[in-house]
């Protein structure tokens, strides 16, 4: 029994790690090379979509600087130095500009010496020195120039754009303040997602617009250093800042400032639908591997189940064979056995012939008076007589018993033959206490088949009835009743009835399975209902049973019958 179960077991563990690695290899690559596919087209989509976003905002800012500087060369193409010196001038001219662009907060005129010789705005900034501010430097030197954010007299961050002219021998400016707050909603007008922002930082890598997430203006950023800064390409990269908080990032430079556009969003809200697709895959991946799982371990157990009832099917079949084996080798045993107290039967029959001559002629020569002990002589031999034929009797049943495998189909009289059946049981009914009722019909009823095999049948119903009257009544009480009669259409009817303690309705439609039995074990094959079954539809017949439990059962017969 432990060898068994250790190979059920082994058995249940290979059946299991086979129905769960199978299907699971594939749905994991297959997930996993759905998994690939996906996040490298969403990366790639994240990455392009900031890309383009960075390039336009580039694009916008540098237009917004050109309009400016183009603005301010129309000013200083259209007027001389003398003219723009004039207060109403610079005024018109500053509204001519102001209805371009809101951007434009003053307009200031300058000499070659750096004084601010005119200015149209909210300071007071005449006659301010600038000959040695950086940026009136750089455009007496280039002639253009757009300045980094600085704080100037007036003490606030701000940055100009200023144009130099050269009129004959002299050089003269004109200088325009753009509105830093205007330019910082423009240049910060970036919004990706909950976490996107955008800033520009100067050459030195100071705040040239605010940082949403933190960085006032002319404030140094941290993380400059490692910003690409080669060139104007658009460089994407993911990097940590000095938070710790990791960035998707896009740079670039301005076409007309040597600023550094900078666009990033946190990682996490860049790539939020490749994580929301990535716990979903994880979720299905649970659920499924789940699945897999329970309907492994379910169709394992039912497999395992069916083969272990499978081999004790087997088992017990094989055991029914050997035991219905065993019975054929004792059937043919008894027959032998019956053959050979057959002949030293016949013996003695001839022999109890001789003496009763003997007497019957000693009689008749008065040689053997009448006496008691004569007469006693006489019963003795009446008696032996009489055991003789029943011990000849017993085994003339036993050798028709014995050749019920054999092929002897004929006609038969069934008013006759269930009879002779019945009286193979009367003793054992009688000794059980069972009253056997007869109620066949007189006159002679042909059937055609083999008549041990009738016989077979008849024996087995009888003792099921027996078993079961038995069973309810012990040895008081037993009724068994077998009746036959012909039912009018070419069939006869064969009636076994009883009084024991009957059939449970469930298991009527069971009762002739083969090795179906209610009998302890050891006790019934389960295969007697099923061979009589079979051999009554053979016969042309049918076989048929009623009951319930306390009240019996009756099983029927339907033969066809022949012409005598």
């Amino acid at each position: 029994m432990k060898e068994k179960d250790q190979h059920y077991a082994a058995m249940k563990r290979i059946l299991l790690a086979s129905m769960i690695l199978l299907p699971v290899v594939p749905f994991i690559l297959a997930l996993w090379i759905g998994h690939y596919h996906f996040t490298s087209a969403l990366e790639n989509s994240t990455i392009a979509s900031i890309t383009r976003i960075v390039e336009d905002h580039r694009h916008m800012i540098d237009s917004f600087l050109a309009e400016r500087r183009s603005d301010l060369e129309f000013v200083l193409n259209t007027h001389s130095y003398e003219s723009l010196g004039r207060p109403e001038t610079l005024k018109r001219a500053l509204a001519l500009l102001q209805q371009s662009s809101s951007a434009f907060v003053d307009l200031g005129v300058f000499d070659q010496s750096g004084m601010h010789v005119a200015y149209q705005g909210p300071f007071e900034l005449k006659w301010k020195s600038y000959r040695d501010e950086p940026w009136f430097k750089a455009v007496m030197e280039k002639g253009v120039y757009i300045s980094d954010i600085f704080l100037g007299y007036r003490k606030v961050p701000h940055f100009v754009i200023a144009l130099a002219k050269q009129d004959g021998a002299s050089r003269w400016v004109i200088r325009a303040t753009i509105d830093t707050q205007m330019f910082n909603e423009l240049a910060g007008r970036v919004r990706i997602g909950k976490t996107g922002e955008a800033f520009l930082l100067s050459a030195q890598g100071t705040f040239q617009t605010e940082r949403r997430s933190g960085g006032r203006l002319m404030a140094q950023d941290p993380d400059f250093g490692w910003y690409p800064v080669e060139d104007q390409r658009v460089r994407i990269f993911i990097e940590s800042d000095r938070q710790g908080d990791t960035y998707l990032y896009a740079t670039t430079r301005l076409t007309n400032k040597n600023w550094l556009l900078v666009v990033r969003q946190e990682k996490a809200d860049a790539f939020k639908a490749l994580s929301t697709a990535t716990h979903l895959i994880l979720l299905i991946s649970l659920l499924g591997g789940a699945v897999i799982i329970a309907v492994a371990f379910y169709l394992t157990d039912r497999i395992v189940a069916r083969i272990q009832q499978t081999d004790r099917e087997k088992n017990q079949l094989n055991e029914q064979l050997i035991r219905a084996h065993r019975l054929s080798e004792l059937g043919e045993m008894a027959a032998g056995f019956a053959h050979e107290i057959n002949n030293p039967l016949q013996v003695m029959k001839s022999e109890q012939a001789l003496i009763e001559t003997i007497i019957a002629d000693l009689k008749a020569s008065g040689q053997l008076p009448e006496s008691e002990d004569l007469k006693d002589l006489e019963d003795s031999v009446s008696q032996i007589s009489l055991q003789i034929a029943r011990c000849s009797k017993i085994t003339h049943a036993i050798l028709r018993f014995g050749r019920k495998s054999e092929d002897a189909v004929q006609d038969f009289d069934i008013q006759t033959f269930i009879p002779e059946v019945i009286e193979m049981v009367a003793k054992k009914a009688s000794v059980e206490g069972i009253a056997i009722h007869r109620e066949i019909q007189d006159g002679p009823v042909f059937i055609h088949g083999d008549p041990s095999q009738l016989q077979q049948v008849l024996l087995n119903l009888f003792n099921n009835a027996m078993d079961a009257i038995i069973a309810r009544h012990g040895t008081m009480g037993g009724e068994l009743t077998v009746s036959s009669a012909p039912t009018g259409n070419g069939r006869v009817r064969i009636t076994v009835n009883d009084n024991g303690c009957g059939i449970d309705a469930g298991n009527l439609d069971k009762i002739f399975s083969p090795f179906f039995t209610t009998k302890p074990v050891g006790k019934g094959t389960g295969l007697g209902l099923s061979v009589c079954y079979g051999i009554i539809q053979n016969l042309g017949g049918a076989m048929t049973v009623q009951s319930a439990p306390g009240e019996g059962a009756t099983f029927v017969i339907d033969l066809p019958t022949t012409a005598a």
